[in-house]
């Protein structure tokens, strides 16, 4: 044995361990989005302004807006589907209009019950979460494995042969949060996910939400229901074009952001109705 050579190469694992450790390091500390003086118009009239916000890894963050408030825009900004006018907008470190690493953000739109009119099963559309990790072709024993822990996670297991158009609300937007859970995503992304989704089921909807924030995936939502916000957001961005509060839930609850923003309607949105 030549301790000589064996010393030298512990040395270089260890200096190499210590460089991953640090990258990955670096990598958990920086934002998942970093949105700095991002101003954005359809037309000449601004739809979002001046918005600086960041979110880091592991947040429960919630936006909350009237109609018109650029909610949707501002988490299409973030997600780089539209570029700013001014300013810049960064995921996961990169410009988020140059963003391609797919697999990482798992995206549930607002018109994601528009897919009760696709003839597929449910497992067909958890499938569909392999794609970034193996484009159209065959998928691997392990990624059935993976597809098939992702409908345990949301509870579908027994609907996995069931076609889509079968499916309540609630059950297809577990099956979408399943297909973001397929990819294996960093980040999930919901707009306003429960419309149309009966009161029951929007309990278990948001249980779900909670236990996979629990195991480190950052959950952006957009929710037009402040109660349920109020109840399991940990963080709330509130918008009307600007920023018209950014801190932990409770502190929203006691500011006057939400009557500034929504006006006479807020107790009524909130439930407060006395």
């Amino acid at each position: 044995m030549n301790i000589q050579n064996t010393d030298s190469t512990t040395a270089a694992g260890t200096d190499e361990r210590a460089t991953t450790e640090t990258d990955s390091d670096a990598t958990a500390s920086e934002p998942v989005i970093d949105l700095t003086g991002v101003t954005f118009g359809y037309t000449a009239t601004p739809v979002v302004e001046g918005i600086s916000l960041d979110i880091d890894p592991g947040e429960y963050v919630a936006i909350v807006g009237p109609n018109g408030s650029g909610k949707s825009t501002l988490i299409q900004l973030m997600l780089g589907l539209i570029e700013p006018d001014t300013g810049t907008a960064h995921l996961f470190g990169e410009r988020a209009d140059h963003f391609d690493d797919g697999e990482r953000v798992g995206y549930v739109a607002q018109h994601a019950n528009a897919a009760k009119e696709m003839p597929i099963t449910v497992r067909e559309v958890v499938k569909m979460g392999r794609f970034p990790h193996v484009g159209f072709g065959r998928l691997s024993s392990e990624d059935w494995d993976i597809v098939d822990d992702a409908l345990v996670t949301v509870g579908m297991s027994a609907f996995a042969d069931r076609r889509v158009t079968q499916l309540s609300g609630g059950q297809r937007q577990r099956a979408f949060i399943a297909r973001a859970l397929a990819s294996e995503a960093d980040l999930l992304v919901l707009d306003e996910p429960t419309v149309g989704v009966d009161a029951e089921s929007v309990d278990a909807f948001y249980d779900l939400l909670a236990a996979l924030n629990d195991v480190d995936i950052t959950v952006l939502l957009i929710e037009h229901d402040l109660g349920a916000v109020v109840e399991h957001a940990d963080r709330v961005v509130c918008l009307n074009r600007e920023v018209y509060f950014d801190g932990p839930t409770d502190e929203f609850v006691e500011s006057d952001a939400l009557a500034r923003t929504f006006g006479t309607e807020a107790r009524f949105l909130t439930g407060e109705d006395g």
